[in-house]
């Protein structure tokens, strides 16, 4: 299974900016799609962005034009950079990854159950 561990949350201002990376490692069809998401407590789970094989990218509506998704497989890195940060996107921020090939085609890598998940990292957004 492959390890996946999040960082680069924090705290910031309303407007501001901030970039979450996720370390993954594991065999390259284990990481073929790949997600952000985020959950606050007492709500479920919200996909935020998602990538795929192709490089085809995927976004909910909510952050659609301020965050975006990037891969790295040289690196081995998952980044979700985030501007115009707004109150309602403070959260637990997670990574997740899949074996789905082309899996952003019609958004599905927005709606995938994902195999592997990352334990989190909490992003504060104050007004």
């Amino acid at each position: 299974q492959v390890s996946l561990v999040e960082s680069g949350g924090g705290s910031v201002q309303a407007g501001g900016s901030l970039t979450l990376s996720c370390a993954f490692h594991g065999k390259p069809y284990e990481t073929f799609c790949m997600a952000w998401f985020r959950q606050v407590p007492g709500k479920g789970r919200e996909a935020v962005a998602g990538i795929d094989s192709t490089g085809l990218t995927s976004y909910a509506s909510s952050v659609k034009g301020r965050f975006t998704i990037t891969k790295d497989n040289a690196e081995n890195t998952l980044n979700l950079q985030m501007s115009s940060l707004k109150p309602e996107d403070t959260a637990t921020y997670y990574c997740a990854a899949d074996n789905e090939l082309q899996c952003c085609s019609g958004d599905y890598c927005l709606e995938l159950e994902y195999q592997s998940w990352g334990a989190g990292t909490q992003v504060t957004v104050s007004s």
